[in-house]
């Protein structure tokens, strides 16, 4: 399949709703997260936001967030439903890593959702024994 990357630093209206898309799709956001300034801040404050574009739409995006001195995450890979099962999510996963490692970072973490792990231990991640994945959601007042 033929698609391109772009790193989003500013996106366009039409990039911020097809964001928007992909991550209900990815069923992560609801109706009250249609806040394009959400989308503009997510993607200005991460290391890499990065799209996988086909025909100039958003089919797939993926980010990594860090200090930018030792260590990253990677977070929000989804590839739109149509697309799946065609190396996508793949290549966004090793964009992020060859990135994150040429800027200097030894140290990327993730949290495989859905019992996804298998799909990243084939990047070298692995299951880090004796740690549980913890949130705490602050709700506004």
């Amino acid at each position: 399949m033929e698609f391109e990357f772009d790193i989003l630093t500013n996106p366009s209206s039409k990039q911020i709703e097809q964001i928007i898309k992909l991550y209900k799709i990815a069923g992560w956001w609801d109706s009250s997260n249609d806040d394009p300034k959400l989308v503009k801040n997510i993607v200005a404050g991460s290391h890499f936001f990065v799209a996988a574009l086909k025909d100039k739409n958003i089919i797939g995006m993926g980010r990594a967030i860090s200090d930018r001195v030792s260590d990253a995450y990677i977070q929000d890979v989804t590839v739109e439903k149509s697309y799946r099962e065609q190396g996508i999510g793949t290549s966004i996963i090793k964009f992020l890593i060859e990135n994150l490692r040429s800027d200097g970072l030894k140290w990327i973490g993730l949290i495989a959702e859905r019992n996804s792990y298998r799909f990243y231990e084939r990047f070298g991640f692995k299951i880090m024994e004796n740690a549980t994945p913890m949130i705490n959601l602050i709700k506004g007042e």
